[in-house]
């Protein structure tokens, strides 16, 4: 802004703005206030301070005219930095060259891109310091704003300030930024009479009186309303009635009016492509002005103290030169422009359609590369309006309903049901239609995210696909199949699974549709050989649609291979949250809390299960929601805490069951199944994975029969059930799920070895652990050499029991997974290991394996069950029993858990009825004294009657 002389009536705020730039630290501070307050006036405040002191100074402001393009605002603040990005790494180059439009690379995760700017201001800030100014920054686009916001709240550790100015009527992605922030206020009525008597002296009494009543305290409308008053513009009533900015916007218009047509022109070519919002870069082409010395004489330009570039005076002087503009010298300006940036798709695009009144193919053609352009940079909400335009200008009805179409679909990735519901109707009546593909799409989605209407969605989606002609629109029909096999994935049901089948078997399927039935249904009978599929698949994707990596995804996930397209799954979930394709974020964040659960991340995990369940409740994505809390749960119930699993458990079944979500109660169902394994209650254990699936098979389209494999092994072993463990892995190696995964090979090979006879056991599980796929899955690999142990133990190999329990102990620790670590401890002890004991007094008398026995007996189990436990017969469990006793100087069962008071019940199970409040366990909640079962009952969860197990009540 021009100097206007001293400024009046802001010493608090140049009090901040003096403390901002002499702080030692990297700080940033948010300006708000109305249009004309002053905020320009203090960012240069800000500025000539920083530059007194020696820093350096990069000066910026947000453009209306380029809200929607996306990366614009962060290009004008970093290409004056971008020649010193040579001492950058290869890979932080790459980053700004992708999101610059200078390479076709893979975008970068908002993170990543933050990471990468804030390197570059750490290397410019390194001789001095550095602030950094943004004017205008309401108008940034929501890419540029995300990753300001990011940048802003990590600046305590570099030499470099910011300062963001934004107006207070203009919503903006700012608001939510959570960085201090100062409030400019209008001037008081002493420092408003002082600005206008400063710079207007010889106004008359009454003029002045009328200045300051119309002006408010606007520092702006002070200064301009008397040269208005002077020049005769602001006579009569007309311009009082107007709010403040559109009376200082006719100010400045009867100024532009006054200006020579070519110097007008040449403003307005300025003002659309924002040029003298920033200096031009050097790597992107920007309009120039020239020869607007009349512009700069009637105040309405000013030049920047620091580029000696000429700049608005104010974001006002633009907003008139707009409505000052006919829409025909708006068009002009447009194709000017257009033809200026030909190389930069987006901006070509949206300078080609603003230039464009009747329909053209060519320009709409031209405008659905940009919408691809931006769904690949993160950027799907802009493509919605890109591809909205396209539609506008599509010469016939057909192709503008099919446009309007892709704007809906786009929309609904884009959580944007609303409107994706709008714009399909629209494409409907273009169609002739009420029941078109796009329709059923759109609804079927919305159905699908929000209520879990699995069951009218499929059936709708279903009829769509078996109504559509030979010649239908082949991206229509595998948008339906794409839909139609994710609904059935969460369905889990395989009476719609065979329609689903039969209608992709009917059709023309794409190489991508067929991998997705084989991953998302039948796995066990179809998954042979998809993996190296999906791996093809991810090498062969070139501008990644973010749709297209999330189903890539879902599927590498259900086939082990998630971990080899870790980055790029987890650069995409960051880069859609913000103003991307939100819906497939939801999904991509699943995936990341999923790789994260597998690779032992569980912290991590949690946090990003947590990031997802508030994505999903902004909104309303009630599916989402529930597959969130079902992970949380998973992790819970690994972990011991059986509260929160059993809440997440009911919380699933009960939302899923009545509405047929069979992906989610199967969840729920494993969920259970890890919460009584971790509790050491191995009936209840079975009785949840056999629900999934009888030993000895794997039910077809459940994705958790395969997932919880060593669940129900595992549980069958330890209830003394070991010819259904031996066919349950005889049925995994039969199956050929080996060859489906490596994780699937090494869980068979686990399976194995639980259920092998002695002379083939050791072999078995030396093959087991040295699996490759073992390390990648360290949870699973610990459980394994925690039965390894157990097993070396019983064959009085001590010293090397003692070594793998070690290991599957210090894993279960670093997973927080604590009752499996006290498992792994009792185990240890057992087998001679000097571990830390409570034990005192007759208690300390017992051996390892005496006190593991009476600890588990004092916990509720009968002899039948700690003999399963430990592969001990009873009989041999009541022979040490009796030898117990006497050390402990009690004669019964009933007096052990007295005799051991102060013993932690270091085995890994849980007290008989220690299970969460609310919790309805299918397993034994008690036994009776002497360890003899009870009767059956029927137990219940989540409220309704299940399976019996028996429960011991008692004589």
């Amino acid at each position: 802004m021009a100097d206007e002389g001293p400024i009046v009536g802001r010493e608090t705020e140049l009090s901040a703005l003096s403390g901002l730039a002499e702080s030692p630290d990297g700080r940033a501070l948010l300006l708000r206030g109305e249009a004309g307050v002053g905020k320009s006036v203090l960012l240069d405040a800000a500025a000539a301070r920083s530059l007194a002191l020696g820093h350096r100074v990069v000066r910026t402001a947000g453009v209306e005219a380029e809200s929607e393009l996306p990366f614009a605002g962060l290009h004008q603040i970093l290409h004056p930095l971008l020649p010193q990005a040579a001492g950058l790494d290869r890979v932080t180059r790459a980053a700004f060259d992708t999101v610059f439009g200078r390479t076709t690379g893979e975008a970068p995760s908002v993170m990543a891109l933050g990471v990468a700017v804030l390197d570059l201001l750490a290397l410019v800030s390194g001789d001095r310091p550095l602030l950094v100014v943004v004017d205008d920054a309401h108008w940034f686009d929501p890419q540029s704003a995300e990753a300001g916001r990011f940048i802003a709240r990590r600046l305590s550790a570099h030499a470099v300030r910011m300062v963001i100015g934004v107006r207070a009527d203009v919503a903006s992605a700012w608001d939510a930024a959570g960085l201090p922030e100062l409030t400019v206020p209008a001037l008081d009525a002493r420092a408003a009479a002082l600005l206008l008597d400063a710079h207007a002296p010889d106004l008359a009494e009454g003029a002045r009186h009328q200045v300051l009543e119309q002006a408010r305290g606007n520092p702006l409308a002070l200064l301009e309303l008397p040269r208005a008053l002077r020049e005769g513009s602001a006579r009569g009533t007309g311009p009082s009635e107007l709010p403040l900015s559109r009376r200082l916007e006719q100010l400045y218009g009867d100024r532009i009016r006054t200006l020579a047509a070519a110097e007008r022109t040449e403003l307005l070519r300025g003002a659309l492509d924002g040029t003298a919002a920033a200096p031009s870069p050097a790597d992107r082409a920007r309009y120039r002005l020239g020869d607007v010395d009349g512009a700069l004489a009637a105040g309405l330009l000013t030049v920047d103290a620091v580029t000696g570039d000429p700049v608005f005076r104010h974001p006002l002087v633009r907003s008139a030169l707009l409505q000052s503009a006919t829409p025909n010298e708006r068009r002009a300006a447009h194709a000017e422009l257009a033809r200026l940036h030909h190389a930069d798709v987006e901006r070509h695009a949206v300078h080609l359609a603003a230039a464009t009144v009747d329909p053209d193919e060519a320009v709409a053609a031209v405008l659905e590369r940009a919408a691809r352009s931006a769904t690949a940079r993160g950027a799907a909400a802009s493509a919605v309006a890109l591809l909205t335009r396209a539609a506008e200008l599509s010469p016939g009805s057909a192709p503008r309903s099919r446009r309007l179409g892709d704007a809906a679909y786009v929309a609904a990735q884009s959580a944007l049901l609303d409107q994706a519901q709008e714009l399909r109707e629209v494409s409907d009546r273009l169609a002739g239609t009420h029941r078109s593909p796009t329709a059923v799409i759109t609804s079927a989605y919305a159905a699908l995210y929000r209520d879990g209407d699995v069951r009218s969605a499929h059936r709708r989606v279903a009829a769509a696909l078996g109504s559509l002609p030979p010649d239908s629109d082949p991206e229509t029909r595998t948008r339906l199949l794409n839909l139609l096999l994710a609904i059935s994935l969460f369905a889990a049901d395989p009476v719609l699974w065979t329609v689903t089948d039969a209608l992709v078997d009917a059709a023309p399927a794409t190489p991508a549709t067929s991998l997705y039935r084989d991953a998302f249904g039948d796995l066990a009978r179809r998954g042979a050989g998809a993996r190296e599929r999906v791996q093809d698949a991810f090498a062969r994707l070139g501008e990644e649609q973010p749709w297209d990596v999330t189903r890539l995804g879902v599927a590498a996930y259900y086939l082990d291979a998630l971990g080899d397209q870790r980055l790029l799954v987890r650069r995409v979930a960051d880069r859609e949250v913000g103003s991307g394709a939100v819906t497939n974020a939801m999904t991509l964040l699943q995936l990341v809390m999923l790789d994260q659960i597998n690779s032992g991340e569980w912290d991590a995990a949690e946090r990003t299960g947590k990031r997802g369940l508030d994505l999903t409740a902004v909104h309303g994505y009630a599916l989402f929601a529930h597959q969130y809390h079902g992970f949380l749960g998973l992790i819970a119930a690994w972990r011991g805490d059986t509260e929160r699993a059993t809440a997440a458990l009911n919380r699933l079944d009960r939302w899923a069951r009545p509405r047929g979500v069979g992906h989610l109660t199967q969840l729920a169902e494993a969920i259970g199944a890890a919460a009584h394994l971790t509790a050491g209650d191995f009936e209840g254990a079975y009785a949840y994975a056999g629900g999934l699936t009888a030993p000895g098979t794997f039910a077809p389209y459940s994705q958790q029969a395969l997932r919880t494999l060593l669940d129900l092994v595992e549980a069958a072993v330890h209830t003394g059930r070991a010819e259904q463990a031996r066919a349950h892995a005889a049925a995994a190696r039969d199956q050929g799920l080996p060859a489906i995964s490596p994780r699937l090979g090494f869980l068979t090979a686990a399976a194995l070895a639980m259920t092998a006879d002695d002379a083939r056991a050791r072999a078995a599980y030396e093959r087991a652990v040295a699996h490759p796929a073992g390390a990648e899955f360290p949870f699973e690999l610990a459980r394994v050499r925690l039965a390894q142990g157990m097993w070396l133990r019983r064959a009085r190999e001590r010293a090397a029991a003692r070594t793998v329990l070690e290991q599957a102990a210090e894993v279960f620790d670093r997973l927080g997974a604590a009752p499996w670590a006290r498992r792994a401890r009792a185990e240890l002890r057992a087998a001679g290991a000097a571990t830390a004991q409570n034990a005192h007094g007759a208690a300390a008398a017992l051996t390892p394996q005496e006190r593991q026995i009476a600890e588990l007996a004092a916990s509720g189990l009968s002899n039948k069950e700690i003999g399963a436990r430990l592969f001990l017969s009873p009989r041999t469990v009541g022979a040490h029993l009796y030898r117990v006793f006497p050390k402990l100087g009690i004669s019964s069962r009933a007096s052990l858990r007295d005799a051991l008071a102060g013993n932690s019940t270091e085995a890994g199970c849980v007290p008989a009825g220690t299970l969460a409040p609310g919790h309805h366990s299918r397993t034994p909640a008690a036994v009776t004294a002497d360890g003899s079962p009870g009767r059956p009952v029927v137990v219940v969860v989540g409220g309704s009657p299940r399976r019996s197990a028996t429960v011991a009540v008692g004589r």
